[in-house]
C-alpha cells in the first residue's frame, strides 16, 4: 500500500497537466466577449470557438482511451499535453476568427487526451476506495485553477490586452513534461498488436461534425426546410449509424458497444450527457451574462463567478473524501444531481437587473451539484469495469459528456443568439436615434457581432443588457429537462461497493489467475492420457493424492 505522499509523487505530473489544461481555458473564458468584438466575431462565431474545441475533444477522446489499452499511456499524456501547448500559444497569434476557431481544434485534440489518460493513469494507480480522497483534492487544485484563471485572465486582459493570455500556460506546462518524465510509471499494455478503428474515426467525425453545424446554423445560414438542412441531418444520422455498426462489427472499437451492456456504465453515460450540458453552458455563458448582461468587465466578470467555483471546489473536496472514509457514493450523488437540477432551473430565471446575491446564490447550488457528481460518475464506472477496458469505459463516459456538452452549448448558443436579436429588435422598435454615437451602435448591432456593451450609448445599452440576461435564461431552459433525466440515472444505477484495489493490481491478480488455469489445464490433460492408458495407475494417483492432503494435517496432529 502506498502511502499518500508516494500517490501524490506519482500524480503530481498528471495534476500539473490538468492544472495547465484548466488554466489554459478559464484565463481565455473572461476575454472571450473582448477577443470576439476586437476580431470582429459574430454570436455564432462566438460560440464555435466553443464548441469547436470541445468538438475535437468529444471525437478524439475515446481514441486516446483506446490507445491507452495498447499503446505507452506515458507517451499518450506527453503528446497531448504538447499538442494542446502548442495550439494554445498559436492561438495567441489569432489574426481574425476562424483561425482561433481552427487553432481551437488542436487544443481539443490536446484536451481530449489528458481529460481521459489522466482518469485512466490514476485509476491503475489508486483503487475505488481510495481514490475518492485523491481525486477530490485534485478536484480542488482544478477548481483553484477554474478559480484563478478568470481572475487572472480578466487582470491580464486589462493590462496587457487578450492575447497574452494564451501565453500563461507555456511554464506550467514545461513543468509538468519534466514531472511526468520523472515521476509518473505506469504498467506497460499487454503484448497485443495494435488495430486502430481508422473507419469508426471517420464515421465518427463525420457524424458529429455534421449533426453540429446543422444545429448551430439551422434558421440562420439555411432555412430548417431546406435541401441544405436535409442533406446534412440525413447525412449526419447514416454516418452515426454506420459508426455504430462498425464499432460491433470492428476488432478494436474505439466505442467498444459491448460496454452497453454493464447498467453502470449505460447509466452513467445518460447521467454524463445531462452533467456536460449544464457543466459546458455555465462555462460558456456566465462570461456572456456578467459583460453582456450586466456591464462588467473581464477582472470583475472573473471575481463574480466566484461562488459558482467555490462551491464545485467544496464539494468535490469534502465529497471526495466522505467517499473514500465511508466508501458510500450513491447518496451523494443522488444529491448532488438535484442540486443541478435545482440550480439550473434558478439559471432560467435570471434578467440582466437580477440582485447579485440571488445569482451567487444560484451558482453555489449548482457548482455544488456538479462538483457532486462529476468526478464519481467516472469512478463508479471504473469501479465497474474490467481493467482490460479501463480506457474505452473512462474515455466513453467523458466522450458522451463533452458531445452532449457540444451539442448542449451549440443549441443553448443558437436559441441565445436568435433570442437576443428578437429582444434587442422588439426593445428598439419605437427608438429613434438622435446622434452619431447611437446611428453607429444601431449599424453594429445590425450587423450581428458581439456589441463591447461598455462603448455603446446608454440609451441603447440598457435594451442590449436586458436582451442578453433575458437571452442567457432562456438558454439555460435546455438544461432542466436533461437534469431531470440525470437525476433519474443516477437513481437507477446499481449501488455496488468501492473496490480496494487499483486497476493495475486486479491485471496482476487476472494474469496470475490464467497461468494457475494454463497449468491446470496442462496437469488435467496429462492426467487424463494416464488415465485412459491405464485405469489402475490413475487410482493408484489419487490414493496418493488423498495420502498427500492427509498428510499435513496428520504432521499438525503430531
Amino acid at each position: 500500500m502506498r502511502s499518500a505522499r508516494e500517490v501524490f509523487t506519482a500524480i503530481s505530473g498528471l495534476i500539473v497537466g490538468m492544472f495547465v489544461a484548466v488554466l489554459s481555458g478559464t484565463v481565455v473564458s473572461t476575454s472571450l466577449p473582448v477577443i470576439i468584438a476586437d476580431l470582429g466575431g459574430t454570436q455564432a462565431q462566438y460560440t464555435w470557438v466553443i464548441t469547436a474545441s470541445l468538438l475535437a475533444t468529444a471525437v478524439t477522446t475515446p481514441i486516446w482511451g483506446k490507445l491507452a489499452d495498447l499503446v505507452d499511456r506515458k507517451v499518450l499524456v506527453q503528446l497531448s499535453l504538447v499538442l494542446f501547448t502548442a495550439g494554445t500559444v498559436i492561438a495567441g497569434f489569432s489574426t481574425d476568427t476562424n483561425m482561433l476557431i481552427a487553432v481551437r481544434v488542436i487544443q481539443g485534440v490536446g484536451v481530449g487526451g489528458l481529460m481521459s489518460l489522466v482518469m485512466v493513469a490514476v485509476a491503475l494507480i489508486i483503487s475505488p476506495r481510495e481514490r475518492g480522497k485523491y481525486m477530490g483534492v485534485v478536484g480542488g487544485i482544478m477548481a483553484l485553477a477554474t478559480i484563478g484563471g478568470p481572475l487572472l485572465g480578466g487582470f491580464i486582459t486589462d493590462v496587457w490586452g487578450w492575447r497574452a493570455n494564451f501565453f500563461v500556460g507555456v511554464p506550467f506546462a514545461v513543468i509538468a513534461l519534466i514531472l511526468l518524465q520523472v515521476t509518473l510509471h505506469l504498467p506497460k499494455p499487454q503484448n497485443v498488436k495494435v488495430s486502430i478503428d481508422y473507419l469508426g474515426i471517420v464515421l465518427l467525425m463525420v457524424g458529429v461534425s455534421g449533426l453540429l453545424i446543422w444545429v448551430s446554423m439551422g434558421g440562420s445560414q439555411f432555412d430548417w426546410n431546406s435541401v441544405t438542412s436535409y442533406a446534412l441531418a440525413i447525412g449526419s444520422g447514416i454516418a452515426i449509424i454506420a459508426f455504430v455498426i462498425v464499432e460491433i462489427v470492428v476488432k478494436e472499437p474505439i466505442i467498444p458497444m459491448s460496454l452497453f451492456r454493464n447498467r453502470t456504465f449505460t447509466l452513467s453515460v445518460v447521467a454524463s450527457i445531462a452533467i456536460g450540458v449544464s457543466m459546458f453552458a455555465t462555462a460558456v455563458f456566465l462570461a456572456q451574462y456578467f459583460q453582456l448582461a450586466r456591464g462588467a468587465t473581464p477582472t470583475e466578470s472573473g471575481l463574480m463567478t466566484i461562488p459558482m467555483i467555490v462551491g464545485q471546489m467544496g464539494a468535490s473536496i469534502i465529497i471526495g473524501q466522505l467517499v473514500s472514509r465511508f466508501g458510500k457514493w450513491k447518496g451523494w450523488m443522488l444529491l448532488g444531481s438535484a442540486l443541478a437540477l435545482v440550480g439550473v432551473s434558478l439559471m432560467s430565471t435570471l434578467r440582466y437587473d437580477t440582485p447579485f446575491v440571488l445569482v451567487a446564490t444560484y451558482m453555489f447550488v449548482l457548482g455544488a451539484g456538479l462538483g457532486m457528481v462529476m468526478q464519481n460518475l467516472t469512478l463508479i464506472v471504473q469501479n465497474d469495469t474490467p481493467p482490460q477496458q479501463l480506457g474505452a469505459a473512462s474515455s466513453g463516459v467523458n466522450f458522451f459528456r463533452t458531445i452532449a456538452g457540444t451539442i448542449g452549448v451549440t443549441i443553448m448558443g443558437s436559441i441565445l443568439a436568435t433570442n437576443v436579436a428578437t429582444y434587442i429588435k422588439d426593445g428598439l422598435g419605437k427608438f429613434v436615434p438622435s446622434s452619431a454615437d447611437e446611428v453607429e451602435a444601431l449599424k453594429h448591432l445590425a450587423s450581428g457581432n458581439v456589441p463591447s456593451v461598455g462603448d455603446l450609448p446608454h440609451s441603447i445599452r440598457t435594451v442590449v443588457e436586458s436582451a442578453y440576461g433575458h437571452g442567457v435564461a432562456d438558454a439555460f431552459m435546455v438544461a432542466i429537462p436533461l437534469a431531470v433525466i440525470g437525476v433519474l440515472a443516477i437513481a437507477f444505477i446499481r449501488n455496488k461497493p468501492l473496490s480496494t484495489k487499483n486497476s493495475a493490481e486486479q491485471l496482476r491478480e487476472q494474469a496470475e489467475e490464467s497461468a494457475i488455469d494454463v497449468a491446470g489445464a496442462e496437469v488435467g490433460a496429462t492426467t487424463g492420457s494416464v488415465r485412459v492408458v491405464d485405469g489402475a495407475a490413475a487410482a493408484h494417483a489419487g490414493s496418493v493424492m488423498l495420502l498427500e492432503r492427509e498428510e499435513p494435517e496428520s504432521e499438525q496432529e503430531r
